[in-house]
Order: structure tokens, then sequence, then C-alpha cells
């Protein structure tokens, strides 16, 4: 699972470089290198802050640029996609499960409030919104809300789905993971992210009972997916497809 626009690539590969680097790059600004000897193949992963390249061993830089080369059109596209958006008065976030949007206040610092229709975020009537600190405030006080928002949501439907499917778990965490929805341990520990309130119910739901049915199979054999099915009226492959070409607007 990913919660950001990304695009992959496998190439094979088999000459050495550095294990971790990161190049300056005109088109993404930075290129984050990591190799490891286990893959075999290269994958590039447009994140918010540059493209992100996972390598076999390669011979220099430049064969690895080179490789890269054909693919930055569609690459400054996805770009485009992952870089966020500036906030301003007219920002909101509109989900199923969660919604939230910025208001003038006469107050001198910015605060988060519950609301009936929603979550909002004061601002100080004079904000000026093309200050950096100003949209870093912003982000961390929606980071925020959504988390406490997650930690009241999310537990009670796991224990929900758990007991109607009589599936066992140990705890549920909350995390600000960004490059997957969610995790089961081997121990029935469940991990959920906070940028699951941004998704629809039913994809909510179809991350929360993946994690269940790992509680029961640990792995991505045949079993599990039986198992995932059953719980998701023959869904399981839709909705995973689903879910991989969501992209979250936060």
């Amino acid at each position: 699972m990913s919660s950001d626009s990304f695009f992959f690539f496998y190439i094979f590969a088999g000459v050495m470089m550095a294990k971790k680097q990161i190049v300056s790059d005109a088109d993404f600004g930075q290129i984050f290198i990591v190799t490891r000897r286990t893959v075999r193949n290269v994958t590039m992963r447009m994140k918010e802050d540059g493209l992100h390249v996972t390598t076999p061993p390669f011979r220099s830089v430049k064969a690895l640029l080179d490789v890269i080369r054909p693919f930055r059109e569609r690459l400054l596209k996805l770009k485009a996609d992952v870089s966020p958006k500036p906030f301003d008065w007219d920002y909101r976030l509109e989900a199923e499960c969660f919604r939230l949007w910025l208001e003038p206040s006469r107050l001198k610092h910015f605060t988060v409030r519950s609301a009936e229709e929603g979550v909002k975020i004061c601002c100080p009537e004079d904000t000026d919104f093309s200050d950096k600190r100003v949209q870093t405030l912003v982000r961390n006080a929606i980071a925020r809300a959504l988390k406490k928002r997650a930690e009241e949501y999310l537990p009670p439907l796991v224990a929900c789905w758990a007991e109607r499917y009589g599936l066992s778990y140990r705890t549920v965490k909350i995390t600000k993971a960004r490059s997957r929805w969610g995790s089961c341990s081997s121990e029935r520990h469940i991990s959920l992210s906070y940028y699951l309130m941004l998704l629809p119910a039913h994809l909510m739901d179809y991350v929360v009972l993946h994690e269940l049915a790992h509680t029961r199979e640990m792995n991505h054999g045949p079993r599990f997916w039986e198992l995932l099915d059953r719980m998701t009226e023959g869904r399981a492959l839709a909705l995973r497809k689903e879910l991989r070409a969501y992209r979250p607007v936060f």
C-alpha cells in the first residue's frame, strides 16, 4: 500500500554504487538513491521532497541517471500530483468520515476546534498564507486533527469488524505513515495510518479487514485472499486495485 502518488519502473541491473546518496536535480529538486543488494529492479517513486529511487548496485550515479532519463516526462507529471497545494481561506477537506476547513479568528494564535460539521482550523484574521511558516503551522494543525479523529474512529471500527468475523487482535496503534495504510505484526498488533480518515468509507473498511485477515493468515497466500474475499463479498482484488489508484488530497 502507498498513501503517496507514485509510479514504478522495473529494469534489470547489477553493478555497484553507494548504499545511500542524495543527488541534486533540476527537475526533481533532489533524487534520493538507496542501493540494496537484495533487489533486482530499479524502483522510482515520486514524493513531495523529490524522486526516491531504490536500486540494485550500479556502477555510477551517471549510469542510474541514464536509466531514469526516459521516464522523466512521466515522473514530472506525477510530481505535480504529489506537490502540496498551498493552504488559504478556501482550503477544505471533504471526506466521508472527516471534514475540515479554515476559518478566520480574532485570536492571535492558531487553534483546532471541533464542530458539529467537522473540524475547523481557526487562523488569525491577518494570517499571511504566503509565509512558509504559516503553511507549516496549518499543515501540522491538520495532521493533529486527523490523528485525533483517527484515534476516536478507527479502534472501534476494528473492534466492530473483528467481532463480526470472529477475529482477534491485541492492540490498535494510529500512526502517521504515508507509505502504507496499515500493517499487522505476527503478535497481532495492528497499525493504521491516520490518513485512512481521508479515504472513502468502503476503502477504509477494506484496509481494516485486510489487516484483520492477517491476524489469521500472516502472508498474502491463497488462504489469505480466500478469507478476505469472504469478508468483502468477493471484492478483495477489486478493492485492492481501487485503493492503489486512490490519491489522498492531503
